[in-house]
């Protein structure tokens, strides 16, 4: 392998089992692919090879492969026609043309795969193995990105910047098949060619040759060649290797103070995918009760997540009647330390800053309801606050449509008057990359300087917003040091009064590992399975 990997046994500080648990021995990038997928494919080819007469199979080997049956519910839309009266096999089969739909609009529309995809899975009427092998296909593909262009470009012996947005993203698509799952290579490149002759019907021949090199080498062998040596130059290697930015793989070694086997560490983790959590709502539902109703477990760590298994977790019951709601349990942890830090003197009005779109809230208010508090929750954006009005429904919190900034000039925002406050402020959002794949590539080390100005002066709201000796928590989805250690402490020294940082630490569930030295807390996926989200509470003196 071209770098460190994850022991079979949980180092310091990881959560036990897990990846080793659920993948035992085999390569690191052979274990980011799905295997169920490859026995998919082959079932499928032979079950097509053997049904087909011989000038049709010489017709498909042409291209490295047979073509693969399409679900005939794509019809027409999917390049098919009509001959003597009857439905023509698709060129390409449904999954792989609605990853491909995906991908294409995650990079000409600026789209989200977490939206567009499943919108796309219900009107192709995708469901069970074919919706998770386009799931599958789709967010393997846009995690990967930065390697798979690497490897096109000198499997094409041109940038991949030169080649047309449609065949591009076909090529990564099939480069992702090839080198990350057990897809056959002849299934990948002729399904591939087959969508290049859809999409872009002149690049049939180019498409074909691109993917039978890349075909050449595995991913570990293509890495070799391509990534930086990882002695001089371990950011350009990692960055390479499990397809970060660099900016980015420098920005989690410096978190996590320069420790690369840490780092590749959590770069694995980066590209897994990550499991479903709920929140199971205090006092509405129990959550070793709601496992068992989802057919899921109880979370490792927070006392109100329940880990799922897979499906759609907003169609569950629980979901649908608001005992439930989707959260990763680091976002869940972080909310309930706000409730759990002592606090002396009144302890009735709660204030969220930042609200939209309304997970936080939706805890906070549920814990407020059954200690007799009550949660206002502000958002600026008017589409977010519904979001949160929504969340919210039937709780004790009331929605304010406005800039959390406007604390001391909003009247239903008063200066010293909350006991506790979240500023679960924008950010980043490095802490879940796993989650939203494309944002990786999106985000720029020119995003920091407005949004850690937007940090700061958000957290100097929230802490005028607190009377003497109440609580402020401070929030990010990010370990960037800029928008967590230095955002919180030149908040604090400039806000003009006296603040205590409290330590965080104890206020998680004990024994809680790896938590570092305190007084703040930064959640990692490869330590504690959560989203890496930042905490630091503060007390107004």
């Amino acid at each position: 392998m071209t770098g460190p990997q994850r022991p079979d046994r949980p180092v310091e500080g990881e959560r036990p089992g897990g990846y080793a648990r659920e993948h035992g021995d085999r390569p690191a990038f052979e274990r980011r692919g799905d295997d169920r997928f490859g026995d998919r494919d082959r079932e499928r080819g032979a079950r097509q090879r053997s049904d087909r007469p011989a000038a049709d199979r010489r017709a498909g080997d042409r291209f490295g492969g047979d073509r693969e049956r399409g679900d005939r519910r794509g019809g027409d839309r999917f390049g098919g026609d009509r001959r003597g009266g009857r439905p023509a096999r698709p060129a390409v089969d449904l999954p792989r043309q609605i990853a491909y739909e995906a991908i294409a609009a995650v990079h000409r529309d600026d789209a989200y795969a977490n939206l567009v995809l499943p919108a796309m899975l219900r009107e192709a009427g995708l469901t069970g193995r074919d919706a998770a092998f386009a799931t599958e296909l789709t967010y393997g593909t846009l995690r990967h990105i930065g390697t798979l262009d690497a490897i096109v470009t000198d499997a094409a012996g041109r940038d991949v910047q030169r080649i047309d947005p449609p065949v591009r993203d076909a090529l990564r698509l099939g480069a992702y098949q090839i080198l990350h799952t057990r897809v056959p290579a002849h299934a990948a490149v002729s399904s591939t060619v087959d969508l290049v002759r859809s999409v872009g019907p002149g690049a049939t021949g180019f498409a074909n040759a691109v993917l039978r090199e890349i075909t050449s080498r595995d991913a570990d062998a293509w890495v070799a060649k391509l990534a930086p040596a990882q002695e001089t130059d371990p950011i350009g290697h990692l960055a390479l290797a499990y397809s970060h930015p660099q900016w980015i793989v420098r920005s989690f070694a410096e978190a996590l103070g320069g420790d690369m086997g840490e780092t590749t560490r959590l770069l694995i983790e980066d590209n897994e995918r990550p499991p479903v959590h709920l929140c199971a709502r205090p006092g509405l539902a129990d959550p070793v009760a709601l496992a068992d109703e989802v057919g899921g477990a109880p979370g490792a760590f927070s006392p109100y997540a329940v880990y799922l298994p897979g499906g759609a977790p907003g169609d569950l019951p629980a979901v649908t009647d608001g005992r439930a709601h989707v959260q990763d349990e680091g976002s869940q942890l972080v909310a309930d330390a706000l409730v759990a830090a002592p606090l002396d003197g009144p302890d009735g009005r709660w204030l969220d800053l930042c609200a939209g779109p309304g997970g936080k809230s939706g805890l906070l208010g549920a814990l407020a309801a059954t200690r007799g508090a009550r949660l206002t929750a502000v958002e600026v954006a008017e589409h977010r606050a519904r979001l949160v009005a929504q969340a919210t429904r039937g709780l004790p919190v009331t929605v304010v449509h406005t800039d959390g900034r406007t604390v001391g000039s909003d009247p239903k925002l008063p200066e010293e008057h909350f006991d506790r406050v979240l500023v679960d402020a924008p950010c980043t959002g490095l802490g879940a990359l796993r989650r939203r794949p494309e944002s990786r590539w999106r985000r720029q080390p020119s995003d920091l300087p407005p949004l850690t100005r937007l940090q700061r002066e958000l957290l100097t709201a929230g802490l005028r917003a607190a009377r003497p000796g109440g609580l402020v928590a401070y929030v990010t989805c990010s370990p960037h040091v800029v928008e967590t250690h230095v955002t919180v402490t030149e908040a604090a020294r400039r806000c003009g009064f006296d603040v205590d940082f409290v330590d965080a630490r104890p206020l998680l569930p004990a024994g809680m590992p790896g938590l570092g030295d305190g007084p703040t807390v930064q959640l990692w996926p490869h330590r504690h399975g959560t989203d890496a989200m930042f905490l630091a509470v503060l007390r107004r003196v």
